[in-house]
């Protein structure tokens, strides 16, 4: 059995801004493209995964779920305001089913090689998240949304794959003994 070390208020609450943060802000940067087939939103959103895989890692399922849960609530109300109402909500469902799916993932895979659980997670979820988000925001609009849903697609899993340096270098930095 992985016994996993309490995430304290603070570690929470750090983890929980970041997560708004990343999520409140990739909705915003979605509305604006790049180019025909990529927004600035792909960019961004994938960083959301590197934040819940090293809590799984570092905390467990259950904490990076609290955190999911929370900035799901928090983000949601943030971009109802600062987004549009279909934007908002076609995030939130995203956002519940990639990253439920990503910690998932992460967890059956945890104790294979350091880089599967990550890797391997973060790409599924980030097709399950492309495609609920585009088709719920998009879908009977004037925007080329199912181009766009390969851009944005093919840029956060290569975000994904860049996102294991830091994950590594974080995972590294965790386990040092606090001086």
């Amino acid at each position: 059995m992985t016994h996993f070390s309490a995430m304290s208020t603070r570690q929470f609450g750090v983890a929980f801004a970041c997560m708004v943060a990343i999520v409140v802000g990739s909705n915003i940067l979605v509305q604006y493209p790049i180019n025909p087939w990529l927004t600035w939103g792909a960019i961004t959103y994938p960083v959301s995964f590197l934040v819940t895989d090293v809590l799984n890692r570092r905390f467990g399922p259950r904490a990076a779920r609290r955190v999911v849960y929370g900035g799901f609530a928090a983000a949601l109300v943030a971009s109802v305001w600062l987004a549009s109402p279909r934007i908002a909500l076609a995030s939130g469902s995203a956002f519940l089913i990639a990253q439920l799916t990503d910690i998932t993932i992460f967890d059956r895979l945890r104790h294979q090689r350091w880089w599967r659980a990550p890797f391997i997670g973060g790409a599924i979820a980030a097709v399950f998240d492309t495609v609920a988000f585009f088709a719920i925001a998009f879908a009977g609009t004037d925007v080329p949304w199912t181009t766009l849903l390969v851009g944005d697609l093919a840029v956060k899993l290569l975000v994904n794959l860049l996102m294991l340096a830091p994950f590594r270098a974080l995972m590294w930095n965790l386990a040092r003994p606090a001086s």
